[in-house]
């Protein structure tokens, strides 16, 4: 998934390519260990609804939809050119696989709780999961939301936080401080965890919980995971202004060389 984040990347020479590599972990272990889906037929009325709430982060969820089946990964040549289904930001009348037109950010939570409310009078049993940026913590309707879910106990809902700690503005901290974020979403009522979202294991072992968590209390789940930009590739783990990258041709090859060198380290581990 991260190479084909870094080929659709170099078609446009720039992107949100540090936060696609950073949150790939966290949509490999959705669409491996999670989420109930048929690649041919994303419309399947059983399917569990994935909601892109964070628009922008198109790119790394066309490598999922990819690698899930649901559009071929030769068409993933084609992102961000004219007349594709894959659009820098992500819009649900575009993709295949696309619940939700992301991008105004603060909207997905909202529409989470409706789809959840929605399916349960339905006598529908799919999850609910939305993924959201840190950054859509500074939006009052991403709480307003949060206080709706967990008042309609709404248990099949889980929302994934990507805590990268960077906005377009600047670092997180800098432009509205939102820690104590746990606490926050536990006085809302939800089954909090925060755990490494680059890490596969904790990542398995926390949709676990959550899932035991909703048939124990029925209340809505949160997973505040901490990534970290650009993850795999030292040379974008390291640039200062990662919110919107720009990355030189011959820059590339080298991301690619060591996504490769990294990923073989990790295996002989």
């Amino acid at each position: 998934m991260r190479h084909h984040v870094l080929n659709m990347g170099e078609a446009q020479g720039q992107g949100y390519v540090g936060q696609a590599l950073g949150c790939a972990d966290i949509l490999a272990t959705l669409y491996t260990d999670v989420m109930n889906y048929r690649g041919d037929d994303p419309e399947w009325t059983e399917r569990d609804r994935f909601l892109l709430s964070a628009g922008h982060y198109a790119i790394g969820f066309y490598s999922a939809l990819a690698e899930a089946g649901v559009i071929p990964i030769e068409e993933l040549d084609t992102y961000g050119s004219d007349d594709s289904r894959l659009p820098m930001s992500g819009m649900s009348t575009y993709t295949p696989g696309m619940e939700i037109s992301g991008g105004s950010l603060g909207h997905g939570l909202t529409v989470a709780v409706g789809m959840a409310l929605g399916l349960r009078m339905q006598g529908n049993d799919a999850k609910v999961i939305n993924f959201l940026s840190d950054g859509e913590l500074d939006e009052g309707s991403t709480w307003e939301a949060a206080m709706g879910a967990s008042h309609h106990q709404l248990g099949r809902l889980i929302a994934i936080v990507d805590i990268n700690a960077l906005q377009a503005d600047g670092p997180t901290a800098g432009v509205l401080r939102t820690e104590p974020v746990a606490d926050k979403w536990t006085a809302c009522g939800w089954f909090v965890q925060r755990i490494d979202g680059n890490d596969i294991d904790a990542l398995i072992a926390a949709f676990d919980a959550a899932t035991a968590a909703a048939e124990a209390v029925a209340a809505p789940s949160v997973i505040l995971c901490d990534t970290t930009v650009g993850c795999g590739v030292p040379l974008l783990e390291q640039r200062e202004k990662a919110h919107f990258m720009r990355i030189e041709a011959h820059e590339w090859q080298i991301c690619r060389d060591q996504l490769t060198v990294g990923y073989l380290e990790g295996q002989d581990q």
